[in-house]
């Protein structure tokens, strides 16, 4: 898989008030850099929640997310960079 980085790479937000469209992405590359479970967000522009999901310690997660959704996590581990495939 081929990944083309369109942000600099940003610690996640760790609550609602503060979450972010990561630069209005419809595709983020999540990093867990911690050894630690933790729960990451996406929610609706209002602040509805969409769904959550519970990332492994060390690991990488591609969201699919509409460019208004937001997201944050449990913990500023996660780390969070706006990319597209490349084919």
């Amino acid at each position: 898989m081929i990944i083309k980085v369109k942000s600099t790479e940003a610690a996640a937000p760790t609550g609602s008030g503060t979450a972010t469209t990561v630069s209005s992405a419809t595709l983020v590359r999540a990093v867990n850099s911690g050894t630690t479970v933790r729960l990451v967000t996406v929610e609706e522009a209002g602040g509805t929640d969409k769904g959550t999901f519970s990332m492994p310690g060390g690991t990488v997660e591609y969201i699919e997310k509409e460019p208004t959704d937001k997201i944050f996590a449990a913990n500023a581990e996660i780390l969070l960079a706006k990319v597209a495939f490349q084919s």
